[in-house]
């Protein structure tokens, strides 16, 4: 039996003297199978020692308080009773004149079956002289050595408090003990107040017996109002109940008015000592100078302001929720989370639209706490009550990714990670049907911005969390292949854009394709640029801008172009920025560039290239490649690419070389800087006297280093792209091939040369042949001099 807290068990039994009875077995009972719980007092004393010690003992446990400082419930005292002679009526009378509970154990003889006999014959109809004779035979028969008037007297004023009285038999059925105990307790209240039924709903909880509260304490015959079930709310989140958590918020507790900061700082103090989060909640408590404000003689609770700079340092300021500083912190247990506001700033708070509402906002701060105590059950159970839940599921998942990857416990990361992929695929369901219901709307959605996740967009929280799985769907594929060509129409083939690159004034025929007018609104709805969506950036809610055409307002009319939308007198101008400013056409140039840069290169290396001094082609390729190294610094500077989840540093959030190792941790990028590196290396020796052929030599390796790295410009090919990956991928894994036949290779070839040539000194050539013989005898090309015809 697992040890259950604040239950003082009082047993009663046999006094030496009394008439011994049979009582049924003890292994008919369903606790006397289990070890008896350490948290049980218990005694051995005798009825007619004990009983004044005892009456007292009981009535001084029963005034006690669980917890530290007695800030728990009220200790609940039951008595339990099995067999016993006439003493324990006594004791039982004592018992219901103090108030407190007994459990009549019937079956096991004495005065327990007396006692339930009685209690029986009570509840059933019957006239009142059958009964005096049949309760006189009653005390007889159990105690024939006692005096029957005084007995049956004791009897009578006991069952005048028969609420007290519970019996159990085990014809009841298989109940556990706690089951019987709670149902005993919550008999003895014996009201319709909720305030008399606190402490035993929260034993409930310290048990975690919801099945009990609900058919014991949600039964409708309660008046519960949300300030009683509060204690309890709070019982169950420090203790990760999610079932009561649920039961208690729909049986109308208000959890705006229950969520305070104070509270909030209680939650964050239960992370278990040695834990991350307590780790990271620590390294913010003493950079932010709040452990002064600790309590005597105990550790500080963790701020809001101290959860705010923990979730900066692992989200950034981007993407982490808006905490407040530590000015505007207010303690005061008093005020409701909707009075005080104080966990979301006065901005974050007015730019919440659509479905984010005030009173919606203590259910993100507690998937917030849930997430970062690594409470899956209950993070699932906030996130379906809260707002924004497409943005919410993605910034859960970045955060769990980000605590696993710090988290150096194995298996408290691999469960971050499962949860991970729960919430990563709740997320892309819910936004599957978003989109099947209305695509506009479920773009709109991809682009408006969280004030919950530091005004994120949902594209950035899925970028930072690396959700491929959820850039894999149908609709966020649609809406970054509509940003991608911009306004031109994504059937226009790359070719024609080629062409217009090289000949701009084909912008304006019919080879470029933009969308038609029926798109226009859509458009409108979605335009901006696809960066500042990302850097979140994109819009708040859904109100429309000041210039949209108002839904049912015609449209001015003006000239349609070539392409059959309508144009004003600048349509020109337009066209040139529509073209010139998708992302596509931008590529298509850098594509383009880069192409030329290698012809320049070539021909620079195989005509121009003399010991002379450089010419103007010469010059302009060593220009073109300062403008390569200057953007490559940039990258370098700026972090490069990567997500949170992958190990990069929070955007706005990281020290130089945080975005320095984050740039190199990509190998494209360590491609680059070697191409660059050989370049001005080459270039250096070109340019100094004597060494112009070695030069020469770094150059045209050079080369076939910065032409491999147009394998990496063609993996955005859908046809291509997959197989560069796969391709990239065999190479890693042959290395492990070509290790194992070198190891053969050096063996091989040290031996056949110590047997061939025992007496040669020259290492060079020793060296060669160790080498080169093997490898070249693996293709069946053995030398005639080793033929064994020559030296027959």
């Amino acid at each position: 039996m697992r040890r259950r807290p604040g239950l003082a068990i009082f047993p009663q039994g046999s006094a030496p003297g009394t008439v011994a009875r049979t009582p049924r077995p003890a292994s008919s009972f369903p606790w006397t199978t289990t070890t008896r719980p350490s948290s049980w007092w218990t005694t051995a004393r005798t009825a007619a020692k004990a009983e004044p010690p005892r009456a007292r003992l009981e009535s001084y446990i029963s005034q006690q308080k669980t917890g530290v400082g007695g800030t728990g419930i009220d200790i609940p005292v039951l008595l339990l009773l099995i067999d016993g002679d006439e003493k324990m009526l006594t004791q039982i009378e004592n018992a219901t004149q103090a108030q407190l509970p007994c459990l009549l154990v019937a079956g096991s003889g004495g005065a327990a079956d007396c006692l339930a006999e009685t209690l029986e014959d009570t509840l059933a109809p019957g006239s009142g002289g059958a009964r005096q004779g049949e309760a006189r035979d009653r005390i007889r028969r159990f105690f024939p050595k006692g005096d029957p008037e005084v007995l049956q007297a004791q009897v009578e004023r006991i069952m005048t408090r028969k609420e007290l009285l519970t019996v159990y038999s085990s014809e009841d059925g298989s109940e556990e003990f706690e089951t019987i105990v709670l149902k005993a307790l919550v008999k003895a209240c014996g009201s319709s107040e909720a305030s008399a039924y606190l402490d035993e709903l929260r034993l409930a909880v310290a048990w975690n017996r919801v099945d009990i509260a609900q058919s014991e304490l949600f039964r409708g015959d309660i008046q519960w109002r949300s300030f009683h079930l509060e204690a309890s709310l709070m019982d169950a989140l420090l203790n990760d109940r999610p079932e009561f958590v649920r039961l208690l918020i729909s049986h109308g507790l208000s959890l705006g008015r229950f969520l305070t900061p104070m509270r909030l700082a209680q939650l964050y103090g239960a992370a278990p000592p040695h834990s991350l989060i307590r780790n990271l909640l620590d390294q913010a408590s003493h950079s932010a100078g709040t452990k002064a404000l600790a309590q005597k003689g105990g550790a500080a609770e963790p701020r809001p302001p101290d959860v705010g700079h923990v979730l900066r340092m692992l989200l950034g300021k981007m993407c982490a929720p808006r905490y407040p500083s530590g000015g505007a912190w207010d303690p005061h247990p008093g005020q409701g989370f909707g009075e005080s506001m104080c966990l979301l700033s006065d901005k974050a708070t007015s730019l919440l639209s659509l479905d984010a509402d005030l009173g919606q906002a203590p259910w993100s701060d507690l998937l917030i706490w849930a997430l970062l105590l690594n409470r899956a059950q209950m993070a699932m159970y906030f996130w379906e009550m809260g707002s924004n839940a497409v943005s919410s599921a993605l910034g859960a998942c970045l955060l769990l990714r980000v605590m696993a990857r710090l988290e150096p416990d194995a298996e408290e990361a691999a469960r971050r990670k499962d949860l991970a992929i729960k919430f990563e695929g709740m997320g892309v369901d819910l936004f599957g049907e978003c989109y099947h219901s209305s695509e506009v709307r479920a773009a709109r959605l991809l682009l408006r911005r969280c004030p919950l996740w530091g005004d994120a967009t949902c594209l950035q929280l899925a970028m930072q969390a690396d959700a491929r799985a959820f850039f894999a769907q149908d609709g966020v594929q649609s809406l970054l292949t509509q940003k991608w060509w911009g306004d031109m129409a994504s059937t226009t083939p790359i070719w024609a854009l080629v062409l217009a690159f090289f000949c701009p004034p084909l912008i304006y025929t019919r080879l470029i394709t933009f969308r038609k007018s029926e798109e226009e609104h859509t458009r409108e709805e979605l335009e901006f640029d696809m960066d500042s969506a990302v850097n979140g950036e994109g819009p708040v809610g859904t109100a429309d801008r000041a210039e949209k055409t108002p839904l049912g307002v015609p449209r001015q009319p003006g000239r349609r172009d070539c392409c059959g939308g309508y144009c004003g007198g600048h349509w020109c101008l337009r066209r040139w920025f529509h073209f010139w400013g998708a992302p596509v056409t931008v590529f298509m140039g850098n594509v383009v560039s880069y192409l030329l840069f290698l012809l320049l290169f070539a021909r620079v290396l195989l005509v121009d290239f003399q010991p002379a001094p450089p010419g103007a082609l010469e010059l302009l390729l060593y220009f073109w490649a300062f403008t390569l190294l200057c953007e490559e610094l940039r990258q370098g500077l700026s972090g490069g690419g990567g997500s949170l989840a992958s190990g990069g540093p929070g955007p706005g959030h990281a020290s130089l070389s945080q975005r320095l190792r984050l740039y190199l941790a990509d190998s494209w990028n360590q491609c680059d800087l070697v191409a660059l590196t050989c370049f001005l290396l080459g270039v250096g020796c070109r340019l100094t006297p004597g060494l112009y052929h070695l030069g020469r030599t770094i150059l045209c390796i050079d080369f076939m280093v910065f032409t491999v790295r147009l394998l990496h410009i063609f993996t955005v090919n859908k046809q291509l792209g997959p197989k560069i990956v796969i391709v990239n991928k065999m190479m890693k894994d042959v290395f492990f091939f070509l290790f194992f036949l070198g190891v053969w290779l050096v063996a091989y070839g040290v031996a056949t040369e110590g047997l061939l040539r025992p007496r040669n000194s020259d290492l060079p050539s020793i060296l060669r042949r160790v080498f080169y013989r093997p490898y070249l005898q693996i293709f069946g090309q053995i030398p005639q001099e080793d033929m064994d015809g020559r030296w027959g």
